[in-house]
């Protein structure tokens, strides 16, 4: 079968290769792939910046963001032929620690966890793959394609489910939300904002085109970096999803209390900033604040995710996908275009 695979931490080793048939062992269900989504982590596992291959093996297949159909599924597994699913990214570590033992393996705490197309197991970026039900969410018939959102949307699923856990530890009655990017990410988190209800801001530097006008259809109020102050100074939640903290951080709270500021972007090291670390710390211990950082997901977050695809306006998720290519024609789905918000690889096979 067909996978895009790399050999970690070498660049320019992407390619188009045939890999063998996925082994029984990977699990009882087997998925033919419908479309694989492109985000950030697989271009740079690409450019050699990170990633493992599955031990004894020199190349992996990348690819996280799936979406596919069952092709065949053993009995007792809760699937069947033709069903459409997500695969899981995360597997809990072989120990397993505290939270992979209770199914928080998100939050694993040694580190021994692997991940599909990231770290020691290969991905979904391949014709066909086998899974164990347990790692396998089932999505709404009705989404077709669209579907391949699913696990972008367990990012900010999972942000907001530990925003609203710590807003438990108080009275709390937020009203607006800061959401810092509008890239896909950025998007779905200001997606999740409006079906809960709030008044939420979208900051982004560009100033016109497709981004502000799919904040503006969802009902919130697109803000421009150069406007950033007012939106901040009045936000009770905010998600950070770009990674470009020194705005966010100079344009901090000043009176706002309780504010708790959710961090989903990764920085690049080594990055000058000019914040003044004793305001920054008077001002998150006085008002009772919290600054906490998420990433991946469990499966209790993947079903939240699969309930908010399933609520929102199919028009305006469909046009989050930006492009959808080929499998034939895979290196254009990794070079990014100006206006891409997400870019999907499609597989053989794949339905509308």
């Amino acid at each position: 079968m067909r996978a895009i695979t790399v050999i970690p931490g070498q660049q320019g080793s992407v390619a188009l290769t045939d890999m063998p048939e996925p082994p029984d062992e990977d699990g009882p269900i087997l998925v033919q792939t419908q479309a694989v989504g492109i985000c950030g982590t697989d271009l740079e596992i690409i450019g050699g910046e990170y990633g493992s291959a599955p031990p004894g093996q020199d190349r992996l297949v990348i690819g996280h963001e799936s979406l596919g159909r069952v092709a065949e599924a053993a009995p007792g597994t809760g699937f069947g032929a033709g069903d459409l699913v997500v695969g899981i990214v995360r597997r809990r570590d072989p120990v397993p620690c505290p939270a992979c033992a209770a199914g928080h393996w998100d939050m694993c705490m040694n580190g021994q966890y692997t991940e599909r197309g990231i770290k020691g197991r290969h991905g979904y970026a391949s014709e066909r793959y086998r899974i164990h039900p347990e790692y396998l969410v089932a999505v709404d018939p009705a989404l077709g394609i669209l579907g391949v959102l699913l696990e972008p949307t367990t990012v900010v699923a999972k942000a907001w489910d530990h925003i609203e856990k710590i807003g438990r530890r108080a009275a709390w009655a937020p009203e607006k939300v800061l959401i810092t990017g509008a890239g896909p990410i950025g998007l779905l988190a200001a997606l999740l904002a409006t079906q809960r209800g709030y008044q939420t801001y979208v900051l982004d530097r560009v100033t016109e085109g497709r981004k502000p006008e799919m904040v503006r259809r969802l009902g919130a109020t697109y803000v421009h970096s150069e406007d950033l102050g007012e939106a901040a100074a009045e936000a009770d939640i905010v998600i950070e999803c770009t990674g470009h903290l020194q705005m966010l951080l100079e344009a901090g709270p000043q009176h706002v209390r309780y504010r708790i500021i959710c961090l989903t972007g990764v920085s690049a090291a080594g990055a000058e900033a000019n914040v003044d670390p004793g305001l920054l710390n008077r001002n998150m211990v006085l008002q009772n604040s919290v600054l906490f950082g998420s990433v991946n997901a469990n499966r209790h977050h993947y079903e939240l995710a699969a309930k908010a695809l399933a609520q929102a306006d199919s028009g305006w998720l469909g046009d989050l996908i930006t492009r959808q290519v080929p499998l034939d024609q895979w290196t254009d789905a990794y070079a990014r275009q100006p206006d891409d918000i997400k870019t999907i690889l499609n597989f053989p096979g794949a339905s509308p």
